[in-house]
């Protein structure tokens, strides 16, 4: 009994170690996204790392706001892409034959 939990356990610890690693590398990948005068950097855990905007789009502050939030969500989207897959790479490693994720 208690050497399945000493299994169950050593298992966990495992899994929150390669979370971390994923976490980590998922930190230090960029994704660049550019949209109309608009760059957007963000890494691979979904955080905005920097934002560039074109000194000719300030002056129409509505189409501004519009093309900023197109860029961030095309950004949004592809890190969210990647995070799926890291994800979803993990767990088969863990748990080989169990598709969790689709």
């Amino acid at each position: 009994m208690f050497g399945n939990i000493k299994d169950m356990m050593g298992k966990l610890q495992e899994a929150q170690a390669q979370a971390k690693d994923m976490k980590d590398r998922l930190e230090q990948i960029e994704i660049k996204e550019s949209f109309q005068g608009i760059e957007i950097v963000i890494n691979g855990n979904r955080k905005l790392r920097d934002l560039k905007i074109d000194p000719a789009l300030a002056q129409d502050a509505e189409e501004l706001e519009d093309k900023l939030l197109l860029a961030l969500n095309k950004a949004l989207e592809k890190a969210e892409a990647l995070h799926d897959a890291e994800m979803k790479k993990m767990a088969s490693g863990m748990m080989p034959g169990l598709d969790m994720f689709n």
